[in-house]
Order: C-alpha cells, then structure tokens, then sequence
C-alpha cells in the first residue's frame, strides 16, 4: 500500500472515529434515542469505511457486519462501542503496513504499467497513443471502482442484449452513489473527451501538454480512489 494511499484510509478512519467517540462522549437521556439519526450516520458510515478499506471478504467487515446483523432493530447505538473497537483496529493495521488488499495491489501494478508506457510515448514525441493508454486506464478504473461499490457494469437495451457500459455512464453512475463528487466527475468527463478525441483521429484538437496533464491527472485519481 502506497504512503499516500494509507494516508487517504487513515484519514477517513480518523474523521469516522472522531464522530463516534463524540457521540460516545456527549451525556444522553436515554440510550441514545435522542440522538438516533447521528447514531445511525456514524454505524452506517462507519461500516462503509470498514468495507471500503479492507475489502468485503476481509475479518473486520465480516466482523462488522455480524455486529449489524445480530443487533436489534433501531437499536444501533448498542454497536458503538463494537464500531469503534472496529475502527481503531483497522487503523492500527493501516498505520502498521499490514493491511494490503490483493485486488488493489494487481490493478495498481497494472494501471502503473501502462501508465510507464503512456510516459514513456510522451517522451519520445508520441502524444496520440499515449492519451489512448491513458484513457484506457481510467475506463478500467471506473469500471472497477463501479464493481467495487457493487454498481452495475453492464446494461440492457430494448431488444434485450445486454452492454457494457460507456465510461461516461459509469462516470455519473459513480458520482450519483458518492463514490466520488462533482468535480471529480466533471474532471472525469474531460478527461474521456480528451482520450475520446484521440480514439476518433482528431489529433489536432489536443495538445502534448493537455496528454502530460492527462496522464498526472489520471495517476491522483488512482491514488485517490483505488479499486
């Protein structure tokens, strides 16, 4: 796992962790029902976060969500001290380098791969098939972000044949879910214009420099949200 990369997790855990440990702290009247709707925020996003970082067949999101599975109906805020526990584990092994997800480490070598190769176009004055390897990165990081967060690759048409999706339509799929926000997902529109163009043969509506922003644009992506 990349420093950055741990950096990203720990700051989420940290941020969920803060939010929990102040609910914990804060005097209620009675078992937290007078603050359901911030207790549920902090459960369910907590458990996001577990899912997100270790991965849904890892022991901290099975252990999670048979926590969620064996607590009572609206009573959520008897997993608090079960959520943080949680947490504060997780983060130990994030902090510590011990948590690696092996589906991440594969398509970050292999994205990282081709990217070397998109640079290495660059520098040798080739700016066409670079911007195409780049832009066939970032369409198989939305797909696996899309797999990821369990959003639908494929498509149906009315004659019943199923399609993968377009890169765009996983683009605003994944804004839609929060997977990522608006900017990004505006920034993930001009990038597939710009290896769209490149694709069809308009060679001369993009520049060398928009493929080198392209490419570093591409690579914060991955580091930010890894599949």
């Amino acid at each position: 796992m990349t420093e950055d990369l741990a950096k990203h997790y720990l700051d989420e855990i940290d941020s969920r962790l803060a939010m929990g440990q102040g609910v914990l702290a804060r005097p209620v009247f009675s078992d937290y029902r007078d603050r359901r709707a911030e207790v549920s925020e902090f459960v369910v996003g907590s458990v996001a976060t577990i899912h997100r970082v270790s991965g849904d067949n890892s022991q901290y999101s099975k252990t999670i969500d048979g926590y969620v599975a064996q607590s009572k109906p609206r009573v959520l805020y008897q997993l608090l001290p079960d959520v943080v526990g949680t947490l504060k584990a997780l983060r130990r092994d994030v902090e510590s380098g011990y948590l690696v997800r092996f589906e991440e480490l594969v398509h970050a070598d292999l994205f990282s791969d081709f990217l070397e190769m998109a640079q290495y176009l660059l520098e040798e004055g080739y700016k066409d098939p670079a911007a195409v390897l780049v832009g066939g990165v970032l369409e198989g990081q939305l797909r696996a972000l899309c797999e990821k967060n369990i959003i639908e690759t494929e498509t149906m048409n009315s004659r019943g044949q199923v399609h993968s999706k377009k890169a765009q339509i996983m683009n605003q799929d994944l804004a839609k879910e929060k997977v990522y926000g608006k900017l990004d997902q505006k920034s993930v529109t001009a990038w597939l214009d710009l290896r769209n163009k490149a694709s069809h043969g308009l060679y001369d509506e993009y520049f060398k420099e928009q493929v080198e922003l392209l490419l570093s644009s591409v690579r914060d992506f991955l580091v930010r949200y890894p599949a």
